[in-house]
């Protein structure tokens, strides 16, 4: 690994993306895709068979940067251990998805170290952002969406946590749509292992307002299946609404938000509108517990 080099001695100019071309083990890089704190997205192909795949990056633009050569190093001597740190759950996240199967979670194909960073190399899918498909619709989606998606996501969840893990971040930017309706979830940066023991690292802080609910929060409470499940029905309810709900913590001091089941009834099954609010309750004993147990409470319109 190249040495750590301190933060005056970072470049002046910083190169965010892996230029296209670029070669990463037996994948080229042809365009980057998004961005966020942590990572890069990358499209790509394999070299063998030219098949298009989606490479996530480990590249948290607060620790670390990318050199000349295209090693990420750490900023300084006190950012190191942070970063080093995270690369580990980087890798964790690349292992649970190589775990999981299921046609509504993003398939892993492939995962490595390289320039002193990590690779995920998953599927390349079709499809429409919800984040983006709701600014469009600006909410008011239909009841046969609602039953179209929202089983299938569940099902997906529900596999996540047989595997004893917990996704904690969903929201509509972590899911595409893909022609159909057929929903993929996406982006397992916050994922942990569950229950936590008291060796495990402690769970971040990946919060998103509105969708994480308050036992996410530091110091709220202890994250579950009921946490996923919250950010489920803020999924839903924005799909509903246009927006997101409240953030949590403005929720637990006071309520203000009008139950679904009220202000949507003359637009939707009373049912579909009973769940979400029983997923949005503020305090997680108040929740379905489990995946299964809320897609027991969808009307029987629901998708197969």
């Amino acid at each position: 690994m190249p040495p750590v080099t301190s933060q005056k001695n970072k470049p002046a100019s910083e190169n965010h993306y892996l230029k296209s071309g670029t070669l990463v083990d037996q994948y080229i890089i042809e365009r980057p895709l998004a961005s966020g704190g942590f990572s890069c997205v990358y499209l790509a192909r394999q070299l063998d068979d030219q098949l298009q795949v989606v490479i996530k990056e480990y590249l948290p633009k607060r620790l670390a940067y990318r050199s000349d050569s295209n090693h990420v190093l750490a900023r300084s001597d006190e950012t190191r251990k942070h970063y080093k740190l995270g690369r580990q759950f980087f890798l964790e996240e690349a292992k649970v998805l190589a775990k999981l199967r299921h046609p509504n979670i993003v398939e892993v194909l492939n995962f490595f170290t390289e320039n002193s960073t990590v690779y995920i190399v998953m599927t390349y899918d079709y499809g429409k952002n919800l984040g983006y498909y709701l600014k469009d619709k600006k909410g008011k989606l239909s009841e046969n969406f609602m039953f179209t998606v929202f089983p299938r996501l569940l099902d997906g969840l529900k596999t996540i946590h047989e595997h004893g893990f917990l996704h904690l971040d969903i929201k509509p930017e972590n899911i595409i749509i893909r022609p159909g309706g057929n929903p993929l979830l996406l982006d397992f940066g916050a994922v942990h292992p569950y229950p936590q023991t008291s060796t495990q690292p402690q769970i971040g802080k990946i919060l998103t307002n509105g969708f994480s609910p308050i036992e996410q929060y530091p110091r709220k409470g202890e994250p579950g299946p009921w946490s996923d499940l919250y950010a489920i029905g803020a999924t839903m309810r924005s799909c509903i609404e246009g927006v997101p709900p409240p953030p949590s913590p403005a929720r637990a001091k006071k309520d203000t938000m009008p139950p679904s089941a009220k202000i949507f009834k003359r637009k939707y099954p009373q049912p579909l509108l009973e769940a979400i609010d029983w997923a949005l309750a503020v305090q997680p004993v108040d929740r379905p517990q489990t995946a299964a147990e809320f897609l027991e409470s969808f009307p029987n319109q629901a998708a197969n």
